[in-house]
């Protein structure tokens, strides 16, 4: 019996790829589990479409805190619940798409010497893969000197996205069919938490916007009820985000890689606005994309009203050399099937071996 199990979380950076990969992998194996984190977003996303165990995990906080202390033991309790689940699922090997959650899978998997397959979407390594890197087979989306570069899994239902209608509160106009929309529409998302900052410069930027038709998913409890302009519709969230991209023109984004991935793939004109934070990331995904000039950039520190209006004129203006670099460079950003591929066949060395 080859069983598969999946794990990353933290953000849905971590944890959409799996959703893209399904379809393919659950072909070629006999089950499927997840293992993530009691609270993260992978608990929303993955529970319920796989068998879903959590186990104990600590994030690496960047500036001092005294929790900082209590990662190791919060690693190896992690380790050995992990380890418990692999060897009551009969798990043949793993995938891991990073995050904090995965490395005591990982490490479990090592001590139960199952494969690991790990993906890394950024530019630049996250902590947890460079944790787990050791013994693992390295896949990468862009080329950053190590492991071999595939791409990234991109849902299949982001290329059928219909145009859709928008929920609507009163002074907010939905987005309709293609002969009722206005001929400039936005759409602005800032990642699965949302983006406090983006959320406040596009807000004042409204009176400048009035040309434009904006849909603006603005993250969990991120509404502001008290805005009344015809031209912006807000969302806390969009479920069917492939109608929502295929109603915009153009897109303002964070450039966490999943996000950048896809929308290279569906060749959006886009402005990114990185997060300045963290361990810059985001920074660096956007520095690549945008030296093919495959889409513009505002750096976060830069950001206000007027500088975000300046950005989206100007995207406007370029949006058909952008898009072309978008497919010139970045063609084949798509890795879903060459990925599933992988997986499989190492699935299956590791099956034989195990049966050996």
């Amino acid at each position: 019996m080859k069983v598969l199990c999946l794990t990353g979380g933290g953000t849905a950076g971590h944890v959409m790829p799996h959703l893209a990969l399904l379809p393919h992998l659950q072909k070629h194996f006999d089950k499927i589990i997840y293992i993530g984190s009691r609270d993260g977003i992978e608990v929303n996303i993955m529970e319920g479409k796989l068998p879903y165990f959590a186990i104990e995990c600590a994030k690496l906080r960047r500036s001092f805190s005294l929790k900082n202390l209590l990662i190791p033991f919060k690693v190896i309790r992690g380790t050995r619940q992990a380890k418990k689940i692999l060897r009551d699922s009969n798990v043949s090997m793993v995938f891991s798409k990073g995050g904090f959650v995965a490395y005591p899978v990982v490490r479990a998997a090592r001590k139960l010497r199952i494969p690991v397959i790990i993906h890394e979407s950024d530019m630049t390594m996250g902590l947890a893969n460079k944790l787990s890197a050791r013994r693992s087979k390295i896949l990468t989306t862009f080329d950053i000197g190590k492991g071999e570069v595939v791409g990234s899994a991109i849902r299949e239902e982001l290329y059928g996205g219909r145009l859709v209608a928008a929920p609507t509160s009163a002074g907010s106009r939905s987005v309709g069919a293609a002969t009722s929309r206005p001929q400039k529409s936005i759409l602005v998302m800032g990642g699965s938490l949302g983006a406090t900052k983006i959320n406040s410069a596009l807000r004042a930027s409204l009176p400048n916007l009035k040309d434009y038709n904006i849909i603006h998913i603005t993250g969990k409890g991120k509404m502001a009820n008290d805005i009344k302009v015809n031209n912006y519709t807000q969302l806390e969230f969009a479920d069917n985000i492939g109608g929502y991209l295929a109603t915009a023109d153009i897109v303002i984004s964070r450039a966490g890689s999943n996000s950048v991935c896809e929308l290279l793939a569906l060749r959006k004109p886009t402005l990114l606005i990185p997060l300045s934070t963290g361990r810059g990331d985001q920074i660096a995904n956007a520095k690549h994309v945008s030296s093919k000039n495959a889409m513009a950039v505002l750096w976060e520190q830069y950001l206000t009203p007027e500088t975000l209006v300046k950005g989206i004129e100007r995207v406007w203006q370029e949006k058909s050399v952008l898009s072309n670099n978008c497919k010139e460079h970045f063609g084949d950003i798509d890795g879903t099937e060459r990925i599933a591929k992988i997986i499989c066949a190492q699935g299956q060395w590791a099956q034989h071996s195990l049966s050996r």
